[in-house]
C-alpha cells in the first residue's frame, strides 16, 4: 500500500428504520444541512436513474484539520435501502460502499472507504502524517454519526416544538471563509 493509500471501515448504530437512514444518506444535496461539520458545499451535477445509479455529485468538504477537499462521486451501484456504492475522483480517488442493516429498532451502518489521496498536500505528507490524516477522517465520520442521530431525532419528534428543541448538528471547526483564505495561500 502506497503512503497516500487509505482504507477506512466505519461502523455506526442509529435508532430508526433502514428506509429512513437510506433516504437521508442518498440525498446528497442535504448533506450541508444535517452534516455541516464536513460538507460545506454540495451540488448534484447529474441525477442518475430511478435507483440513483449514475448520479454525480460535486463536493467541497473538510475535517477538523485546516484544509479542504474538492471531489466528486458517481453512484455505481444501488441496493436500496440496503446501501450503495460510489466512485470518487478529485483531491482523492477511490470507492466507498455504504451498507445498511436493520437490527431491531436500530440500523447498523457500515462505510467501507478505500482511497488514494491525490491532493498535493496529502500526497506529499502522507508518508509522515498518515496517522493525523487518518484521525481527521475518524473525526469527520464521528461527526457524521452524531449528526445523523440528531437528524433522525428531528424526524421522529412528536411536534415542531420538540424538533426545534433538538440541538443543531456540530458545525465546522474553523469558519468557512478561513478555509478560502488558507486555500488561496497554499
Amino acid at each position: 500500500m502506497a503512503a497516500n493509500d487509505y482504507h477506512f471501515i466505519t461502523h455506526w448504530r442509529v435508532e430508526g428504520s433502514i428506509t429512513e437512514v437510506a433516504d437521508v444518506l442518498k440525498d446528497a444535496r442535504e448533506l450541508p444541512r444535517w452534516w455541516p461539520s464536513v460538507y460545506l458545499r454540495v451540488e448534484q451535477l447529474e441525477p442518475g436513474d430511478s435507483e440513483g445509479i449514475g448520479k454525480v455529485v460535486s463536493l467541497y468538504t473538510k475535517g477538523w484539520l485546516p484544509y479542504t477537499l474538492k471531489w466528486k462521486f458517481r453512484v455505481t451501484e444501488s441496493n436500496y435501502p440496503y446501501g450503495f456504492t460510489l466512485v470518487a475522483e478529485g483531491d482523492f480517488e477511490g470507492r466507498g460502499i455504504w451498507t445498511l442493516e436493520q437490527n431491531g429498532s436500530t440500523v447498523n451502518v457500515i462505510y467501507d472507504w478505500k482511497l488514494r489521496a491525490d491532493k498535493p498536500l496529502l500526497r506529499a505528507f502522507s508518508f509522515l502524517l498518515k496517522p493525523l490524516f487518518s484521525a481527521n477522517h475518524r473525526w469527520a465520520m464521528a461527526r457524521g454519526e452524531e449528526s445523523l442521530k440528531l437528524e433522525l431525532a428531528r424526524r421522529h419528534a412528536p411536534s415542531a416544538e420538540a424538533a426545534a428543541a433538538i440541538p443543531a448538528p456540530p458545525g465546522p471547526t474553523f469558519p468557512h471563509n478561513l478555509f478560502r483564505e488558507l486555500q488561496t495561500h497554499r
